[in-house]
């Protein structure tokens, strides 16, 4: 059938494109995922995309089509689960996003961690962890309470990793870029009650902020939602952001954003390389240097959130 349609309706530029309803938007994503979009077609949707702005609906509808299409990793019922999407690494900051997931994982929850390299200049996740020893998934597999997991994007989905790597050619991000943000490739092994699974996620700009919050109010997701750092969703280790948590589309403000000047800065690596910050991370897991009180402070409020 292909997406033409639907391109015809999206790339009519800012005023005149047409949004999506939340069904073709799940159509769309579908053709795309199962490969039955042409090269030239995808890059007309990013780029009209990219252009209209991506609408709750339509973002919805594209996570309806991945959620369908992954290889979940799967947890016990009644396990706590704390998903951690790693995708932007590190550019001027170490990248703490492995540290956030160690301290929830050592608080008995099980930690998924997803992720591809989406700039090649940039320090990730995945390069951190296996300093750490802990080594990314070939399959996507199962993660116990108190564990760790790595599974890359195209572990998940092969299709997903190649729709984020065109940003590589056209060197601008596209749906997948803020899909990923909200992606849950979590599965239980039996049904639960309460599914105690937690999103974090995060936002770079404002304008991400009103329209994420938006599609996880809209999908009744369970989540935290903050200004990450430079993209990561671990909270910037100087600066303490607004965290607000997502339960069956009702928000909740956790914390309060930090205000006024810095009286002291945290003990951070001087260089941002996958060895020294995993010697960092170590340190601070090992008791020899203070956990950063905004890494600290959303550990509880993810605690909290699970606790909703």
């Amino acid at each position: 059938m292909g997406i033409g349609h639907y391109i015809k309706d999206i790339g009519r530029g800012r005023d005149g494109a047409r949004p999506l309803t939340r069904e073709h938007a799940t159509d769309l994503m579908g053709q795309v995922l199962d490969g039955h979009a042409t090269d030239l077609e995808i890059g007309a949707f990013c780029l009209a995309m990219r252009i209209k702005g991506e609408t709750p609906e339509e973002m919805a509808g594209f996570l309806d089509a991945t959620h369908a299409r992954l290889q979940h990793v799967q947890v016990d019922a009644d396990t706590p689960v704390v998903v951690l999407p790693s995708y932007n690494g590190a550019r001027k900051l170490p990248v703490l996003t492995p540290l956030l997931a160690c301290l929830l994982a050592r608080e008995g929850a099980a930690v998924v961690m997803h992720g591809t390299a989406t700039e090649s200049s940039r320090i990730t996740s995945e390069a951190v962890l296996a300093v750490l020893g802990i080594q990314a998934r070939q399959t996507a597999g199962t993660v116990a309470a108190g564990g760790l997991a790595f599974v890359p994007t195209e572990v998940l989905n092969p299709a997903l990793k190649r729709l984020l790597d065109v940003r590589r050619v056209v060197n601008l991000r596209n749906p997948a870029h803020s899909l990923v943000k909200l992606m849950n490739p979590v599965a239980r092994l039996s049904p639960a009650p309460t599914d105690r699974t937690l999103l974090v996620s995060s936002y770079t700009h404002p304008e991400y902020a009103i329209s994420m919050a938006a599609t996880l109010a809209l999908t009744g997701a369970r989540a935290l939602l903050l200004r990450g750092t430079e993209g990561e969703v671990v909270a910037d280790a100087r600066r303490l952001p607004q965290i607000d948590a997502f339960v069956n589309g009702t928000r909740t403000p956790l914390v309060d954003a930090q205000t006024g000047s810095l009286m002291k800065l945290p003990e951070l690596p001087i260089h941002i390389d996958a060895d020294s910050t995993a010697r960092y991370i170590q340190n601070v897991l090992d008791g020899q240097l203070p956990v950063p009180a905004p890494i600290a402070r959303q550990v509880q409020a993810a605690l909290q959130a699970l606790a909703l």
